[in-house]
């Protein structure tokens, strides 16, 4: 979702790290000035500090009184005003999470900070991780590998419509048609991201599908909401479906994800809610789709012509500075002023299939959500295996409720090596370069979904991927070695700066 509001002052200073999380990298030096050296590149201060007085004695007969007491003031509390710094620090406080959390998963989920629990063999997490909350999981066993402040409710900004698409896409065929009027498209935000449905015009439900998963285009979003009764309905539905879900951390208030009062998730409900999405084989279809054609306005006359839209999902498509993620399989990105950037991807390698979300990274860092959400994959497929988990993604409460159930024996154990956490959860979150490589050839094998009885959540199965995930990983593997991570070989979708 786009929203083009003016960031404020206090989201623009947000650039430092948590205060919970522990430096592990010196701070990046400030730019030269015009002309200046590196050795005299310091903080613009008031002057110097004073070692006395500097003022020429003058008698205080030849001085008027007026003039004796103004110097008499200038040299008290100049000295003390240049021993002070001309710029104050401006930074606004770094929002803290709740003191309190879900324990939904597991424990360890509930707690602040970085947990993970390191074996034997097993990489340190990254060290360039800005995220104010993420999680990497297994997206079959539901294991959570690790986390960082899973439960904090924060803005999720289109990452929403993944909610929205679990909801509402048992509820129409794809073939059915639909003519736009008027009334669909009321209450866009401003600022919305578009597809750039008309109305008057007449689309098909799988057209407006690919519009909310491609374009992240609100204007879809109300009108397949308009089909469901409207927004108010659509918004209960959401809402209905999240606690199905055990979501609970998700507040709906809008059915695109635009910054409304009170509309929060988290990264385990998001991670939670795209592992649902994905037992759905339309919802994978859309999911993986990098482009597609839409139809455009038809006019009297004439052919109605159609225009291509592209995935705004960057490991997906591609960009300047990031390359598609190889295995990757979707799911959903989003950027708001309120929410930053936020993601949720599935990928696979080598037969795991691994789930991360990424919410507000702090870093200024290009393409920082995605990048950082590579670095996850990256060492959760290097650490599976090696790690005893931290909680897990709990099957929803019609399948049988384990909210707030404890992890399996030993998950809170403290882990073995050098790197382990320290018994409070809360791990080392100084690391090495991230294991693997983003150019990495990846095959991505097709799975097996075994459906179990009473229609009751999948897990410990296959992955269900969608036939273009495999596909695509397929042509990734035979051009692997041929692009660098900077290679740009799918042109960009124009976006606005607050995208999404």
């Amino acid at each position: 979702m786009t929203q083009l509001h003016t960031p404020n002052t206090s989201r623009n200073q947000e650039t430092g790290r948590l205060s919970f999380m522990v430096p592990v990298s010196p701070s990046a030096p400030r730019p030269l000035r015009t002309g200046g050296r590196a050795g005299t590149n310091r903080p613009a201060r008031f002057g110097r500090t004073f070692g006395g007085c500097t003022f020429p004695i003058v008698s205080a007969s030849k001085m008027t009184a007026k003039a004796a007491l103004a110097a008499t003031a200038a040299a008290t509390l100049l000295p003390l005003l240049a021993a002070a710094p001309a710029h104050a620090d401006d930074k606004a406080p770094q929002p803290q999470p709740p003191a309190t959390m879900s324990s939904v998963g597991g424990t360890l989920l509930s707690k602040a900070g970085t947990q993970v629990q390191l074996g034997v063999g097993a990489p340190v997490l990254p060290k360039e991780l800005s995220a104010r909350s993420w999680i990497v999981a297994d997206a079959e066993n539901g294991q959570v590998l690790a986390a960082h402040n899973a439960h904090w409710p924060l803005a999720p900004a289109s990452t929403l419509k993944m909610l929205f698409a679990d909801t509402l896409l048992p509820k129409f065929p794809k073939t059915q048609n639909h003519t736009v009027i008027p009334t669909d498209l009321q209450g866009l935000g401003a600022g919305s991201s578009l597809v750039g449905i008309k109305e008057k015009q007449t689309y098909s439900v799988h057209d407006l599908w690919l519009g909310v998963f491609l374009r992240s285009g609100n204007d879809a979003v109300h009108v397949l909401a308009a089909m469901n009764n409207g927004v108010d309905q659509t918004v209960k539905d959401m809402q209905t479906h999240a606690e199905e879900l055990q979501a609970l951390d998700t507040h709906v208030k809008s059915p695109d994800g635009y910054d409304e009062p009170g509309q929060v998730s988290s990264a385990y409900d998001l991670t939670l809610i795209a592992r649902s999405g994905m037992q759905n084989p339309d919802f994978r279809e859309y999911a993986a789709t990098p482009r597609a054609k839409f139809p455009g306005e038809a006019k009297p006359g004439k052919k109605r012509e159609a225009f291509e839209i592209q995935n705004t999902n960057r490991l997906l498509t591609g960009d300047i500075g990031v390359a598609p993620y190889q295995g990757i399989a979707g799911v959903k990105n989003g950027n708001t002023t309120e929410a930053g950037a936020t993601f949720t991807g599935v990928a696979e390698r080598n037969g795991k299939v691994l789930l991360v979300t990424v919410m507000n990274p702090s870093s200024k860092e290009q393409h920082a959500v995605y990048k950082e959400a590579a670095r996850l994959l990256d060492w959760g497929f290097a650490a599976t295996g090696k790690v005893t988990p931290v909680g897990e993604l709990v099957p929803p409460a019609t399948a049988g409720s384990t909210a707030g159930a404890e992890p399996a024996p030993g998950k809170e154990a403290p882990g073995k090596g050098e790197d382990a956490a320290d018994g409070t959860g809360h791990a080392s979150v100084a690391a090495s370069k991230p294991s693997g490589g983003i150019g990495i050839a990846l095959a991505v094998a097709g799975g097996v979904l075994v459906l179990l009885a009473g229609a009751v959540f999948l897990v410990n199965r296959r992955w269900p991927l969608a036939g273009a995930a495999r596909r695509r990983g397929r042509e990734q593997e035979t051009v692997a070695g041929q692009e660098t991570a900077g290679d740009q070989k799918t042109p960009p979708v124009e976006e606005t700066p607050a995208a999404s």
